[in-house]
Parts: structure tokens; sequence; C-alpha cells
């Protein structure tokens, strides 16, 4: 059995989709930017600071660390607005409840710390994670394995003793890099086979799929 069970948010516990879409939308019609849906959705799970600059990068503009932050601030403004869309996924309460005590539970997100301490909040879980770190706290987003590591550290347990859940191939591949082990979940934008090409240990369709509890308590 493992140690710690290391959570992502976006597209791995809660549905989020449409408000991560719609907050950078709004954000860069702001300052006369635009991409397309797909463009963002790809892009989930390497964080939003990461994603201006590669914006500001393809429209020619000077990746100016002011205008990264200000588009970060405002785009997690809009996010907490959107609140109310997003959902948990089927599954991820009980996983959550039927792990806690047996497993000590965190968790590690490319969000800011704004709007996942507003949604935490909201969702009724700003009790249920041991430590929570997010991608305003670390320099380098996944697929670098920092933030896991990070979080290792905090926990002073071995990476080996880990497992991720993530729903993104820049997850998984930070989780493999820390040298964890990865349950990843199709709840995203990325399908079984792209999964499967970077590795993760278990591969499933929900949060309720009882193969995870035999895997972690295995």
């Amino acid at each position: 059995m493992f140690d710690a069970a290391i959570f992502d948010w976006d597209g791995t516990l809660a549905d989020s989709l449409r408000a991560i879409v719609v907050s950078f939308h709004n954000t860069l019609r702001e300052h006369g930017l635009d991409v397309s849906t797909e463009y963002i959705e790809r892009r989930i799970g390497i964080g939003a600071s990461d994603t201006f600059r590669d914006i500001l990068r393809s429209h020619n503009r000077e990746v100016n660390e002011h205008i990264v932050s200000e588009l970060v601030a405002r785009k997690s403004e809009i996010q907490v607005l959107l609140a109310d869309e997003i959902k948990l996924f089927d599954g991820a309460i009980d996983l959550l409840v039927r792990l806690q005590g047996k497993l000590r539970l965190v968790l590690a997100s490319m969000n800011n710390r704004a709007v996942l301490a507003h949604l935490l909040k909201v969702k009724c879980l700003d009790g249920s994670f041991e430590f929570v770190i997010t991608g305003d706290e670390v320099s380098r987003s996944k697929p670098d394995p920092e933030i896991f590591l990070r979080v290792a550290t905090e926990l002073n347990v071995d990476p080996g003793r880990c497992v991720v859940f993530e729903d993104s191939i820049f997850g998984v591949k930070a989780a493999k890099a820390a040298g964890m082990k990865c349950v990843a979940v199709t709840t995203g934008v990325y399908n079984q086979k792209e999964l499967e090409v970077v590795k993760p240990d278990l591969v499933v369709e929900t949060l309720s799929n009882p193969k995870i509890f035999s895997f972690i308590l295995a």
C-alpha cells in the first residue's frame, strides 16, 4: 500500500473544462488576443502562466512577466466567478472518503491558489487534504516533476510510496519523472490511447472504477 495519494484538480477531480476555456478566452480578448478552444484545452495541466507565455510568443508579443501576472490574475478572477459551473466528477467524493485515514491525501494542481482555495471551500473539500500545492508555488510546470517532488519533501515520504491521480499527459509525465506511480483518468481532454503512450500504471474511465482501490491498497 502507498503512503500518500496526490490528486490533480482540473479534469481529474473536477469537471472544470468549460470554466477554464471561458476564463482564458475572455482574458485574452480583453488584451486583443485570441486562440482556438483546442489550443487552450490541449494545454490544460501546464499552468496558466506557461500557457499565456506560449500565446504571447505565438502572437509575436513581448513575454513581459508583469503582463503574464496580470493575465493570470484576470483569468483567475473570471474562473472564480464561474465556480457554480464546476462539478466534481462521479466517484471523486467517494474515493476521497474511502482513502481518508488510509493514505495521506494531497492536492497538487497547476491552477492558482486563489482559484483552488475558493473552489475547495464551495465544494466543501477544504478539509479533505493534508497539503495543497498550486502552480503559483513552483518555478517549473508539469511535465517537470517539481510539484510532485515538493509534495514528497513536504510529507517526508519516499516518492516511490506515492500514487498520483492525473488526467493529462503532462501530469502523467511529471508523476513518472518523480518516480511515483500514476493512475490516469480519461475524464479530461486526453483519451486512453493518448494517456497510455506516456505509460501510467493504470488507466480508468472514472474515479469510481473499483480497480483504483485494488491498485492502491494492494
